[in-house]
């Protein structure tokens, strides 16, 4: 036997004789081992250095012993780990009462969110009119978020927004209106108009109250095609109202202003509760504002690279918050945010 058949004979045994010894007390010196005999810096890969001085034909010899050894050793710690664990466990058992015939505790089953639920109807809805649902950035540049949407720097209007700047140039996003203009600049016109809808989660420097939030979700469409008229943004609104509020609500549309659609308006719904007589929830007028909207600017449409004397386009935004709160009944926005699983329970 050559001196390294002997060196292999020798560490295979020691190694062996160590691992009995090894119990769940010092389970550690387990690994330590594996690493001083397995290890790229171990006792079998010192052996291996020695390889270069055999001849040609013991080599091969040699190298299959080697890895003989290495796949005996390597087994042995696997079983030695499984004996170790299961030592481990069988201790704590010794040392813990359980009584293994108590029948397991359920498992919850979990919900989604009303928030989600209402963003899934909504979306729902106009993914059966034929819109396409795009997502967007919440961080967002300052160009699409204002000036895409008519606001140069400096416009007063902005003051309506008041924004979260990460740096001059970039923002908290205060809608999803730049997902709009970034989906117009993309937007074939050859293949038929552009209809879209874009939700997410908006922010802005609020006070949090009962009825704000700095941070609240957006769903904000889109329709630019040939022809659009103010008559196809009313049977389009006409139809989402009485899909989420019943068949029998009416709508109406009061002048308004946004920096991004000229004619502008503010879309009310009849009273759900009183049926436009007058209650508590409609303020005695009747009526419940709802959501804003409007035909899309020409220079809206000009910044995008469309022609307005050729297309023309309706927007309008509406909140899921705003949406769920008037459906639900629910009185504090704060509720949606503040974890409680006796508010969202209320909602499977």
């Amino acid at each position: 036997m050559s001196t390294i058949e002997q060196q292999l004979a020798e560490l295979k045994q020691s190694t062996l004789d160590e691992l009995q010894k090894i119990r769940h007390e010092n389970a550690k010196d387990l690994q330590d081992l594996r690493v001083a005999v397995l290890g790229k810096k171990g006792s079998l890969t010192d052996l291996l250095k020695g390889l270069k001085d055999l001849s040609n034909e013991m080599k091969p010899i040699i190298g299959k012993q080697v890895n003989e050894v290495r796949d005996v050793l390597t087994k042995a710690f696997e079983e030695r780990v499984a004996l170790v664990e299961a030592e481990k466990i069988r201790a704590q058992l010794a040392q813990e009462s359980i009584d293994v015939t108590l029948p397991g505790r359920p498992v919850r089953q979990g919900y989604r969110h009303v928030l989600t639920q209402t963003s899934e109807e909504i979306e729902d809805i106009f993914l059966g009119m034929g819109f396409q649902i795009v997502d967007g950035f919440e961080v967002e540049k300052d160009y699409y978020n204002f000036e895409r949407m008519n606001l140069p720097k400096d416009h007063p209007a902005r003051d309506m927004q008041d924004t979260f700047y990460i740096t001059e140039e970039i923002l908290m996003r205060t809608h999803t209106s730049p997902v709009q203009a970034r989906t117009m600049d993309q937007h074939d016109f050859s293949k038929g108009a552009l209809k879209m809808i874009s939700p997410g989660r908006v922010f802005r420097r609020d006070t949090d109250d009962a009825t704000h939030s700095h941070q609240f979700h957006q769903i904000e469409g889109l329709v630019v095609g040939k022809n659009v008229s103010m008559s196809d943004l009313k049977g389009t609104l006409e139809m989402i109202i009485k899909k989420m509020f019943g068949a029998d609500r009416q709508i109406r549309l009061r002048p308004s202003y946004f920096p991004f659609t000229e004619p502008s308006v503010e879309v009310d719904v009849s009273c759900f509760k009183c049926g436009g007589e007058g209650c508590n929830v409609c303020k005695k007028t009747g009526w419940i504002e709802i959501l804003g909207a409007g035909m899309v600017h020409p220079h809206v449409l000009e910044m995008s690279g469309i022609d307005p004397t050729e297309y023309s386009g309706f927007a309008f935004g509406l909140g899921q918050e705003r949406i769920a709160m008037l459906r639900y009944g629910i009185n504090d926005i704060r509720g949606f945010y503040q974890g409680d699983m006796r508010f969202s329970e209320q909602f499977k």
